[in-house]
């Protein structure tokens, strides 16, 4: 079986309609039609079902179908890893991230090393006061970063890690009583202010300049660190907006994560300088493509 007819047997077995295989693969539907009728005749049994309003895989169609699709997977990893090769892919990338963010990635890092073998990861660690300095000096080469990024020099790349977000209290604040929180309880309360080196426009993102009726939230004192704002936090002296991912790898004492209702969902993703683009950044860029949004 040639490749040519695989990608035909396999785009039918994803469609199940003879008209779309065609139109996918830029095909006439009789050529679908004369592929599939070739492939039974050389095989000397059924692969479809066909009827006027339908097509369906028969069983030896199905176990076909997974036996090519691990064949094609595996041509096509083959094939990617001596393009990296080829494009001289092969160098260390320092990626940077929140905190414990860099275990919940590690199936991203997997994947990243399995197909660019000779390449790798080291995690460096940032910090919302100053997101993006470390892309800009070269310290780091790649950051993961919550939407959105809107800066004219840098690159955003695939989303990586998709995410609840939650409210820090002091334990005996009156919202730990209450077991949640809402965006509009941030209106009664002051949150951290992250400094000059931290946009506005990326700060509000996480944490709201106004709450959802309007009324502006209390910004201060200054916090540069995650621990800082932790201590803010236990001392009663703010409430912060933090990614769920905060809750789930830090347990301080006098400190509640509650849950926030009414938050939108929160979006993380690889981001480079533009001017510092390269091979391998495209092969970490590609494989979080592939995989997908990971799920916190």
């Amino acid at each position: 079986m040639e490749l040519r007819e695989i990608e035909i047997f396999l785009t039918l077995a994803e469609e199940l309609h003879f008209g779309r295989t065609a139109e996918r693969l830029g095909v006439s539907q009789a050529r679908v039609s004369q592929a599939i009728s070739r492939q039974e005749r050389r095989l000397g049994v059924a692969l479809f079902h066909r009827t006027s309003r339908r097509v369906a895989l028969t069983p030896v169609g199905r176990r076909l179908r997974e036996d090519l699709q691990q064949a094609v997977d595996l041509l096509h990893a083959g094939l990617a890893r001596a393009q990296a090769a080829g494009a001289g892919v092969g160098q260390t990338l320092r990626l940077g991230v929140f905190g414990h963010a860099g275990h919940e990635l590690r199936p991203l890092v997997d994947a990243f090393r399995t197909r660019c073998p000779g390449s790798d990861i080291q995690f460096g660690e940032i910090n919302g006061s100053d997101p993006f300095t470390a892309l800009r000096t070269g310290e780091h080469d790649v950051h993961v970063l919550w939407l959105p990024v809107a800066e004219p020099d840098l690159t955003v790349g695939p989303t990586v890690l998709t995410g609840v977000r939650v409210l820090a209290v002091s334990a005996d604040h009156p919202l730990a009583a209450r077991g949640a929180a809402s965006l509009e309880d941030l209106g009664d309360n002051r949150v951290v202010d992250f400094g000059p080196n931290a946009p506005e426009y990326w700060v509000a993102s996480m944490v709201p300049t106004r709450t959802p009726l309007g009324r502006r939230v209390p910004r201060g004192p200054v916090a540069r660190t995650f621990h800082e704002i932790l201590s803010l936090v236990a001392s009663g002296e703010c409430v912060q907006p933090l990614g769920e991912i905060a809750a789930r790898y830090n347990n301080p004492p006098g400190i509640v994560f509650l849950p926030v209702h009414d938050a939108p969902t929160l979006q993380w993703a690889l981001t480079w300088r533009s001017t510092a683009d390269n091979p391998t950044i495209r092969a970490l860029a590609e494989t979080a493509a592939d995989l997908g949004p990971i799920a916190l």
